[in-house]
């Protein structure tokens, strides 16, 4: 069965005068490319490919070298030698690919936290009292610092509640409300 349809594909690509139709050539699934003189346009060669008809519409795939001879941006049909041999490389970049998943897998991750036996303990720091220690964010209530009497008065308190405010994203304008609006004198 497959030596009749090879006959009878290449007695379609004879181009012989009284056709109007002239067969191109085939893909590996079986599509065939066809060429025919544009009856609006003369002079010009129109392309279209024709599907098995068991073939559901959106189930038809054409390689890219035979979208390029329908778009006319190529100008000689590939051959069934060029479609093989893009098979095979597309199989070895999906092989590579896996590949190179496999080794970048491999790679230690450096966001991920590191293991628990990895982590040096913390020095411990001396008892502090905690009324009077002063608020520093990202600290642990261990190691937070006192107050001494000249940085109280370098700093005064009223600084710290506004820069409180400001560290632990409270709202300074919390309450602030508006004030209507009334309109001037103009000037003449």
């Amino acid at each position: 069965m497959e030596a009749v349809r090879d006959l009878w594909l290449r007695w379609k690509m004879l181009r012989l005068p009284w056709r109007k139709k002239f067969l191109i050539g085939q893909d590996l699934q079986g599509n065939t490319f066809w060429e025919f003189k544009d009856t609006l346009n003369p002079g010009r060669w129109r392309r279209i490919v024709n599907t098995n008809r068991r073939t559901h519409f959106s189930d038809v795939q054409i390689s890219p070298q035979w979208h390029q001879w329908l778009r006319q941006t190529r100008a000689d049909a590939p051959s069934l030698q060029e479609q093989a041999a893009d098979i095979q490389r597309q199989t070895l970049l999906k092989h590579n690919a896996q590949l190179a998943d496999k080794r970048w897998a491999e790679k230690p991750r450096y966001i991920e936290t590191p293991n628990s036996a990895a982590t040096i303990p913390l020095r411990a720091a001396p008892e502090i009292d905690r009324a009077s220690a002063e608020f520093m964010p990202g600290q642990p209530p261990q190691l937070q610092k006192t107050r001494t009497a000249a940085e109280t008065a370098v700093h005064p308190p009223e600084a710290d509640s506004l820069k409180n405010t400001q560290e632990t994203g409270a709202n300074p304008g919390a309450n602030w409300q508006p004030q209507p609006w009334l309109p001037g004198s103009a000037k003449r």
